[in-house]
Protein backbone atom coordinates (compact mmCIF):
# COMPACT_ATOMS: atom_id res chain seq x y z
CA UNK A 1 0.00 0.00 0.00
CA UNK A 2 1.20 3.46 -0.73
CA UNK A 3 1.37 6.44 1.60
CA UNK A 4 -1.53 8.17 -0.20
CA UNK A 5 -3.95 5.36 0.70
CA UNK A 6 -2.78 5.29 4.32
CA UNK A 7 -3.00 9.06 4.83
CA UNK A 8 -6.78 9.19 5.61
CA UNK A 9 -6.37 6.43 8.21
CA UNK A 10 -3.43 8.22 9.83
CA UNK A 11 -5.40 11.47 10.02
CA UNK A 12 -8.41 9.65 11.51
CA UNK A 13 -6.29 7.94 14.18
CA UNK A 14 -4.61 11.27 15.03
CA UNK A 15 -7.98 13.03 15.43
CA UNK A 16 -9.28 10.24 17.68
CA UNK A 17 -6.14 10.47 19.82
CA UNK A 18 -6.53 14.24 20.25
CA UNK A 19 -10.24 13.96 21.13
CA UNK A 20 -9.70 11.28 23.78
CA UNK A 21 -6.80 13.22 25.23
CA UNK A 22 -8.89 16.41 25.64
CA UNK A 23 -11.78 14.41 27.14
CA UNK A 24 -9.43 12.85 29.71
CA UNK A 25 -8.08 16.30 30.59
CA UNK A 26 -11.61 17.62 31.16
CA UNK A 27 -12.45 14.62 33.37
CA UNK A 28 -9.31 15.21 35.44
CA UNK A 29 -10.16 18.89 35.89
CA UNK A 30 -13.71 18.02 36.98
CA UNK A 31 -12.39 15.44 39.47
CA UNK A 32 -9.94 18.01 40.90
CA UNK A 33 -12.73 20.56 41.22
CA UNK A 34 -14.93 18.05 43.08
CA UNK A 35 -12.06 17.10 45.37
CA UNK A 36 -11.55 20.77 46.33
CA UNK A 37 -15.11 21.00 47.70
CA UNK A 38 -15.22 21.86 51.37
CA UNK A 39 -18.11 22.38 53.76
CA UNK A 40 -19.46 25.88 53.20
CA UNK A 41 -18.65 25.98 49.46
CA UNK A 42 -21.42 27.01 47.09
CA UNK A 43 -22.08 24.53 44.29
CA UNK A 44 -24.31 24.04 41.25
CA UNK A 45 -25.45 20.52 40.44
CA UNK A 46 -25.62 19.18 36.90
CA UNK A 47 -29.39 19.58 37.21
CA UNK A 48 -29.03 23.32 37.89
CA UNK A 49 -29.72 23.38 41.65
CA UNK A 50 -27.67 25.77 43.77
CA UNK A 51 -26.78 24.69 47.30
CA UNK A 52 -24.13 24.90 50.00
CA UNK A 53 -21.90 21.92 50.79
CA UNK A 54 -22.54 20.64 54.30
CA UNK A 55 -20.50 17.43 54.30
CA UNK A 56 -18.14 15.74 51.81
CA UNK A 57 -17.66 11.93 51.76
CA UNK A 58 -15.76 9.64 49.38
CA UNK A 59 -18.59 9.13 46.88
CA UNK A 60 -21.34 11.49 48.11
CA UNK A 61 -21.91 15.11 49.09
CA UNK A 62 -24.50 16.35 51.58
CA UNK A 63 -25.94 19.65 50.39
CA UNK A 64 -27.91 22.28 52.28
CA UNK A 65 -30.51 23.57 49.79
CA UNK A 66 -32.39 25.80 52.24
CA UNK A 67 -33.59 25.99 55.82
CA UNK A 68 -34.16 22.40 56.94
CA UNK A 69 -33.54 20.92 53.45
CA UNK A 70 -30.56 18.57 53.22
CA UNK A 71 -29.98 16.52 50.09
CA UNK A 72 -27.53 13.70 49.45
CA UNK A 73 -25.94 13.78 45.98
CA UNK A 74 -23.29 11.72 44.24
CA UNK A 75 -20.04 13.63 43.84
CA UNK A 76 -20.32 13.26 40.07
CA UNK A 77 -23.60 15.22 40.17
CA UNK A 78 -21.76 18.42 41.13
CA UNK A 79 -21.37 20.49 37.98
CA UNK A 80 -19.42 23.45 39.37
CA UNK A 81 -17.93 24.70 42.60
CA UNK A 82 -18.63 28.43 42.77
CA UNK A 83 -16.70 31.24 44.39
CA UNK A 84 -18.37 32.98 47.33
CA UNK A 85 -19.03 36.15 45.30
CA UNK A 86 -20.55 34.22 42.39
CA UNK A 87 -22.73 32.08 44.68
CA UNK A 88 -24.04 35.14 46.56
CA UNK A 89 -24.71 36.97 43.28
CA UNK A 90 -26.72 34.08 41.82
CA UNK A 91 -28.56 32.78 44.88
CA UNK A 92 -29.04 35.86 47.04
CA UNK A 93 -28.82 38.60 44.40
CA UNK A 94 -25.96 40.29 46.27
CA UNK A 95 -23.62 42.17 43.95
CA UNK A 96 -20.10 42.63 45.20
CA UNK A 97 -19.44 46.02 43.62
CA UNK A 98 -15.83 47.18 43.51
CA UNK A 99 -16.88 50.59 42.18
CA UNK A 100 -19.19 51.64 45.00
CA UNK A 101 -18.24 55.33 44.64
CA UNK A 102 -18.93 55.42 40.89
CA UNK A 103 -21.73 57.50 39.41
CA UNK A 104 -25.04 55.69 39.10
CA UNK A 105 -26.54 55.64 35.63
CA UNK A 106 -30.23 56.65 35.71
CA UNK A 107 -32.89 54.36 34.26
CA UNK A 108 -34.35 57.13 32.12
CA UNK A 109 -32.93 59.93 30.00
CA UNK A 110 -34.23 62.74 32.22
CA UNK A 111 -30.73 63.68 33.36
CA UNK A 112 -29.61 64.07 29.75
CA UNK A 113 -32.27 66.69 28.99
CA UNK A 114 -31.91 68.87 32.07
CA UNK A 115 -32.57 72.58 31.56
CA UNK A 116 -32.40 75.58 33.87
CA UNK A 117 -36.14 76.23 33.70
CA UNK A 118 -38.75 73.96 35.30
CA UNK A 119 -40.56 71.36 33.21
CA UNK A 120 -43.90 73.26 33.29
CA UNK A 121 -42.26 76.43 31.94
CA UNK A 122 -40.44 74.49 29.25
CA UNK A 123 -43.66 73.01 27.86
CA UNK A 124 -45.44 76.39 28.00
CA UNK A 125 -42.55 78.15 26.26
CA UNK A 126 -42.86 75.87 23.25
CA UNK A 127 -44.78 77.79 20.55
CA UNK A 128 -44.34 75.18 17.83
CA UNK A 129 -47.49 74.19 16.02
CA UNK A 130 -48.30 70.49 15.92
CA UNK A 131 -47.27 68.71 12.77
CA UNK A 132 -50.08 67.05 10.81
CA UNK A 133 -48.87 63.70 9.54
CA UNK A 134 -52.15 62.76 7.80
CA UNK A 135 -52.54 62.53 4.03
CA UNK A 136 -53.82 65.58 2.21
CA UNK A 137 -56.92 65.32 0.01
CA UNK A 138 -55.20 67.25 -2.80
CA UNK A 139 -52.47 64.62 -3.00
CA UNK A 140 -54.95 61.74 -3.34
CA UNK A 141 -56.94 63.21 -6.28
CA UNK A 142 -54.15 63.14 -8.90
CA UNK A 143 -53.32 59.58 -7.94
CA UNK A 144 -56.96 58.60 -8.61
CA UNK A 145 -56.89 60.33 -12.01
CA UNK A 146 -53.77 58.41 -12.99
CA UNK A 147 -55.34 55.11 -11.93
CA UNK A 148 -58.50 55.88 -13.98
CA UNK A 149 -56.40 56.76 -17.03
CA UNK A 150 -54.59 53.42 -16.82
CA UNK A 151 -57.82 51.45 -16.57
CA UNK A 152 -59.16 53.15 -19.72
CA UNK A 153 -56.06 52.24 -21.71
CA UNK A 154 -55.91 48.57 -20.69
CA UNK A 155 -58.65 46.20 -21.87
CA UNK A 156 -60.48 44.36 -19.13
CA UNK A 157 -59.85 40.65 -18.85
CA UNK A 158 -62.72 38.22 -18.99
CA UNK A 159 -63.21 34.57 -18.15
CA UNK A 160 -62.52 33.28 -21.62
CA UNK A 161 -64.66 35.28 -24.01
CA UNK A 162 -61.65 36.59 -25.88
CA UNK A 163 -61.75 36.22 -29.65
CA UNK A 164 -58.07 35.39 -30.04
CA UNK A 165 -57.28 31.71 -30.49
Amino acid sequence: MSLVTLLPFIVLIGAMFLMTRSAKRKQQQAAEMRNQMQPGSGVRTIGGMYATVKEVNDETVLLDAGPGVELLFAKNAIGAVLSDDEYNRIVHGIEHDLKSDADIVPDDASSLTETDEPAADASAASDDKPIDLGKKDAVEEPADDVAEAKTDEEPKKTDGDSGAK
